[in-house]
């Protein structure tokens, strides 16, 4: 019986891979990758030469079988996405599910995730949040908006450039513009960013600057104010 390792991979920063990633990677006999091509650079940046394959969404339910088998016979294979810590908001739950059921051993390594160093640096507080990754984009949307109105703990979002501005306008209609939250984008990179302040604060900072990058948006719980309390 082989090994299922679920790997971290840099959100940003290549110097946020850990020495035992490295490990892994090399040691493995085959490497699932979210996409196999932004994949290829950071395995050829730390001279990582073994079998990849794609592992993504669209195709993670034809292939699961394929790879339990495969394990099954002794292989040890690393999952990985192209940035962060595999099912958070990325492919790999599933096959980590189903080599559970299949008796496989499944171990993830500790690393790099978007979510941590925004929470951490916002400055809301963080000993209990929500974690929600991708707001729906039409279907179900309002109605995850509305069930939120009441939670108390500081929630996490992830968002593309593209949205961000929409959301934050809708989490203002929703929850008051004077909530406060902290919009970290680029996390790790270059041009790491984080704008904290009320939301209608913050809506204005990304009309004036254009939204660019990977997006972690904090808002604080509720605390008694916002629409559901008017």
């Amino acid at each position: 019986m082989g090994i299922l390792y679920v790997v971290p991979t840099p959100v940003g920063n290549l110097e946020d891979m850990t020495f035992r990633a490295i490990r892994v990677l090399k040691e493995a006999d085959l490497i699932l990758a979210e996409d196999t091509r932004t994949s290829a650079k950071l395995l050829k940046h730390y001279e990582i030469k073994v079998p990849m394959q794609s592992h993504h969404k669209f195709n993670e339910h034809q292939m699961v079988e394929s790879v339990v088998n495969r394990i099954r016979g002794g292989a040890t294979v690393a999952l990985i996405s192209d940035a962060g810590t595999p099912g958070i908001s990325d492919p790999g739950f599933l096959v980590v599910r189903e080599c559970v059921r299949a008796g496989i051993l499944v171990q993830c390594l500790p690393g790099a995730t978007a979510f941590v160093p925004a929470l951490v640096s916002s400055a809301l507080p963080c000993e209990r949040f929500s974690f929600e990754g991708f707001l729906p984009q039409k279907k179900g949307r309002m109605t995850r908006l509305q069930a939120l109105q009441t939670e108390e703990r500081t929630m996490i979002f992830y968002e593309s450039p593209y949205r961000v501005v929409k959301t934050l306008e809708q989490f203002a209609e929703y929850y008051g513009a004077d909530r406060q939250v902290a919009v970290c984008r680029e996390i790790s990179k270059v041009h790491e960013e984080c704008v904290r302040g009320t939301l209608a604060e913050v809506v204005a900072h990304f009309k004036e600057h254009e939204p660019r990058g990977e997006f972690v948006i904090l808002l604080a719980g509720n605390k008694g104010k916002g629409k559901s309390e008017e």
